[in-house]
């Protein structure tokens, strides 16, 4: 493996570049995710604070600690405020919307969107999110799940489920995904998720080759998917224009990214709950307690007060991120603080998240699912940027709040009466697409949901 290959070159450290592909061959082929490819540069790079590494003849750099994080994504952000990734320009869709856009524009607009998001709007907002908690009980109660329970996918429940929220609170839509398995909203949501070779390649010249986009006619959305999202958004906007397919592009960003973070969050979490029946059992006890003191409802002050709901949840966000590592561009020539080394404008500059995550350095034992990590003081504990699934600073995730919010209801009503197990169809231990660009499990994530026979059970 060339990875062991290390050279000193140019007062970098980098791995040894394989002819014509780099470092790239086994992601190439859709062998290893990009999460992955980025996370075994992170462990082979032990004790350096960067490397360099190579995409075909592109020289790239991996940045790896803590401090310089710091400075690419908080300190010196004025320098590093683009992704490297980039859509084709003709792709509206996916290079106008506020995941993709570039400076300034993404500056403009990323202030024009954050009003959205604020607390006093996401306890509005909560309240049509319960209804939909409503129609998740609903449908768990048409399955019929007494007795041994049933086996099924619970990734495929969770998408229907934060695809009905994302759909109502963002857009003023009833899709009833978890009652019409025919529903359009999750049928063309699926498809941008839909980790084929076809799309394995789309992501990856995306976040990896940009330059070739133009050629190969890329879309970050699919071009079914992209058709589709602008008949349905035009449709429902009623003719009002922001600016053509600029409006469409951070409808569709929000509702792609809107269910699938969260679902991922939540499918996630049942896996690793169900693996470990203690834990669950504990958390499903904290659920119920606040229930009780709610009459039964739950409220957005105790979705965000449940500290071990919150501790299982950052868990499944440090082993599961639904992104693994974080791509940015030099802006400008830097000097990078302490080091004598200077990254070169237009150099693509990566951090890995996983390999942070799972770095036993910052997290003792990493591959067990352990909440206690996240008691206040674990997290005082630990070093400062360590730990970022929705990224950090001016760049941080904009939806946050609001898949946190999503996550937590779905975990509050899928726990309050059911008991998720292992079934015969449970892969042990996880296998992840190696073709997707968000964590996504093989096969889906297969489990035996049981319903309790009293909820104190």
């Amino acid at each position: 493996m060339y990875f062991k290959q290390i050279i000193i070159t140019k007062g970098i450290t980098e791995v040894t570049p394989a002819p014509f592909f780099g470092n790239f061959w086994d992601c190439f082929l859709l062998k290893k995710s990009s999460a992955d490819f980025v996370k075994d540069l992170y462990k082979e790079s032990k004790g350096l604070p960067y490397l360099g590494f190579y995409v075909f003849d592109k020289p790239f750099i991996l940045i790896r600690d803590p401090e310089l994080v710091k400075h690419v994504l908080v300190k010196d952000f004025n320098v590093f405020s683009d992704r490297y990734a980039s859509p084709n320009v003709h792709d509206r869709l996916g290079y106008a919307n506020l995941f993709m856009m570039k400076n300034p524009g993404w500056k403009v607009l990323r202030s024009k969107l954050t009003p959205i998001f604020t607390s006093g709007k996401l306890k509005k907002i909560f309240e049509l999110m319960t209804e939909v908690g409503v129609d998740l009980d609903q449908h768990l109660e048409t399955l019929q799940l007494e007795g041994k329970g049933k086996n099924m996918d619970v990734k495929e429940m969770c998408a229907k489920f934060t695809t009905d929220l994302i759909a109502t609170t963002a857009f003023g839509i009833r899709t009833n995904s978890l009652s019409n398995p025919d529903a359009e909203f999750r049928k063309y949501g699926k498809k941008v998720f839909e980790y084929n070779i076809s799309r394995g390649f789309e992501f990856l010249s995306i976040f990896f080759i940009p330059g070739i986009v133009k050629y190969t006619g890329a879309k970050f959305f699919g071009k079914e998917v992209s058709t589709f999202l602008r008949s349905v958004f035009w449709q429902d906007l009623g003719g009002f224009k922001f600016d053509g397919d600029d409006l469409v592009a951070q409808a569709a960003v929000f509702f792609t990214g809107g269910f699938e973070t969260s679902s991922t969050i939540m499918s996630f979490a049942l896996y690793e709950l169900a693996l470990q029946p203690d834990i669950q059992k504990k958390l499903r006890q904290e659920i119920l307690e606040a229930l009780e003191k709610n009459n039964g409802r739950a409220t957005y002050d105790m979705a965000l007060n449940l500290p071990y709901l919150d501790m299982v949840v950052y868990e499944t966000l440090r082993m599961y991120p639904p992104l693994g590592f974080l791509d940015r561009i030099a802006g400008q020539d830097y000097k990078i603080p302490n080091h004598d080394l200077t990254i070169e404008k237009g150099t693509p500059v990566m951090i890995s998240m996983t390999g942070m995550h799972y770095d036993p350095e910052y997290f003792p034992n990493p591959e067990k699912f352990d909440p206690e990590r996240f008691t206040e003081e674990n997290k005082k504990s630990r070093p400062a940027y360590v730990f970022f699934p929705f990224g950090e600073g001016p760049h941080v995730c904009i939806g946050l709040r609001l898949g946190l919010l999503q996550s937590k209801l779905g975990l509050i009503h899928l726990l309050k009466k059911h008991e998720f197990s292992p079934s015969e169809q449970t892969s042990i231990p996880m296998r992840i697409d190696p073709k997707g660009l968000t964590t996504t499990a093989v096969g889906g994530i297969q489990l035996n949901v049981r319903k309790l026979i009293s909820e104190a059970a």
